[in-house]
């Protein structure tokens, strides 16, 4: 998992292992090469180099100093002032994949900020630029989301205090806004895009240390790094350091010009290993200057949970495994998707007569439709094609989002020991009543068959509160639902079926049901 906020952990760790690598060996660079008489193992300079211990490759700078020199001034450090909850006993670490749990005996983190025993105001750094004179600020969203108070340090060390302008959850963009005028600034990079191989130049505030410049190049481009909190943006990868407080910096192309937003990392340690990831110049420039202008930010909205179809889910709709598009695992209720007839298990397959490749693809070009406008997708549901139109709606904010998800924790009180069910594909289900209502902690709004055991062969990841509430586009309502629904599958000869689960504390989730032998 993506964090975006950076935190380095145990950056040192490395450190023998590069250094012996570099023992007893001498590099080679074009351009350099060893005078009669020198001492062994050390290169000279080459002619036209003097005072260089060697020459770089053709192509290379001689250095990035003057480049720095003439970007620096309009880096900022931000730093903001939040609320935040105390942890409950577990915490993330941003830029790792995984959670820690608070080892026995330790004593539990505190926010960023703060001492053990203090209130809930935490203290948080990053970066931004100045793109104008007048003092408009790039960042990420991230850095001053909920933050109470914002003070931006200029590189001259003057410190002002600011106030947000806009900002963007979806891009992680931000602009806030310091008073005064004539401020150096930076301009974003509109015309040349930048190709794999490029030098860039990341200038930020690592750690608290202000004004540092790392250097590398583009790593690859249109990354896409599975980031649910922000779909719509096709990454930059350079290789770059970016470590905690560099996000919202920008990175600068040789001519310094600006071509991408420092936003994230992907590291197992915590720390800058030379992945890190910027929002392109394309995607920030636009969004920044409509936040500049005051307006919100505003996207198609279809309402529905959707996945790229694996070869697994394929086979368990009966579809060929070449086939491309992005299955509906969800259909928000009174949402356009719903108005428009759309249901689970439908695999979208064209967009306006263009076909559509995954998942991704398909919400970003949902997200440029205007709000009202009316589009065409194509959709193979049950083996048959047939076309819906579509009203587009405005895509909510991302809290709105998460508060419509019908997930709710399991009923802590339910009593335990088995049910009476119907033995069906290695599960006993039975249809939902009020007392397994009662039992599982199931909300009235989720209808279906109620999982009440796993039998043998049956599939181990169902547990018994489970809700069945589709099969492919049928709704389940008895046990016969099901029932032929096996026996349709298994003359069909698949492994699986396609099925909406209710899962508690998760929601609605698309899975495959794998079918035990006859």
């Amino acid at each position: 998992m993506l964090k975006r906020k950076e935190f380095i952990l145990g950056a040192a760790a490395g450190l023998g292992v590069a250094a012996v690598a570099t023992l007893g060996g001498v590099i080679q660079w074009p351009g350099a090469r060893a005078e009669p008489g020198a001492v062994s193992g050390r290169l000279t300079p080459s002619a036209g180099a003097p005072g260089l211990a060697f020459a770089p490759p053709v192509g290379a700078p001689l250095s990035f100093a003057d480049i720095f020199q003439q970007v620096a001034p309009a880096v900022v450090q931000i730093d903001v002032k939040t609320r935040v909850q105390r942890g409950q006993g577990g915490f993330s670490i941003p830029g790792l994949p995984f959670d820690f749990g608070v080892p026995p005996g330790a004593t539990p983190p505190v926010p960023e900020g703060t001492e053990p025993g203090e209130g809930e105001t935490a203290i948080g750094a990053g970066s931004g630029f100045l793109i104008s004179a007048d003092g408009y600020i790039v960042t990420n969203n991230h850095v001053v989301e909920n933050a109470e108070e914002i003070t931006v340090r200029l590189a001259d060390q003057r410190e002002l205090k600011a106030r947000l302008v806009g900002r963007d959850e979806d891009t992680d963009l931000a602009v806030i806004k310091i008073d005064g005028g004539d401020f150096p600034f930076v301009t974003f990079e509109e015309q040349a895009e930048p190709r794999v191989g490029d030098w860039v130049i990341a200038v930020g505030n690592p750690f608290g240390l202000g004004g540092s410049a790392t250097t590398g190049i583009v790593s690859a481009k249109a990354r896409d790094i599975n980031d649910p909190n922000s779909p719509y943006t096709d990454y930059l990868q350079i290789d770059a350091a970016i470590n905690r407080g560099n996000s919202g910096g920008p990175t600068f192309d040789v001519y310094g010009r600006v071509i991408g937003v420092n936003t994230a990392i992907y590291s197992p340690t915590g720390g800058s290993v030379g992945i890190g990831f910027a929002i392109p110049a394309a995607v920030a420039k636009p969004i920044t200057d409509r936040l500049m202008r005051g307006e919100s930010i505003q996207r198609g909205y279809l309402g529905v949970s959707i996945g790229t179809p694996d070869a697994e889910q394929l086979d368990a709709l009966g579809l060929p495994a070449t086939t491309k598009g992005a299955v509906v695992s969800d259909v928000t209720p009174g949402g356009p998707a719903a108005a428009a007839g759309l249901q689970f298990a439908d695999v979208v397959v064209t967009m306006n007569g263009r076909a559509v490749t995954d998942s991704t693809d398909l919400t970003r070009r949902v997200s440029a439709v205007q709000p009202g406008q009316r589009f065409e997708l194509e959709i193979l549901r049950d083996g048959r094609r047939s076309t819906v139109t579509v009203r587009s709606g405005v895509r909510p904010a991302r809290a709105a989002l998460n508060a419509t998800r019908n997930a709710l924790p399991a009923n802590p009180d339910a009593p335990g020991g088995t049910v009476a069910g119907q033995a069906v594909a290695g599960l006993s289900v039975a249809p939902i009543s009020a007392p397994l209502r009662q039992r599982y902690g199931i909300p009235d709004g989720v209808n279906g068959l109620v999982v009440t055991g796993i039998l043998p062969g049956g599939d181990r990841r169902l547990e018994p509160g489970f809700v069945i509430q589709r099969v492919g586009s049928r709704r389940v309502a008895a046990v016969a639902d099901l029932t032929g629904a096996v026996g349709a599958a298994r003359q069909a000869r698949r492994e699986g079926l396609f099925i909406q689960l209710w899962v508690p504390g998760e929601g609605a989730l698309p899975v495959v049901l794998a079918l035990p032998e006859s």
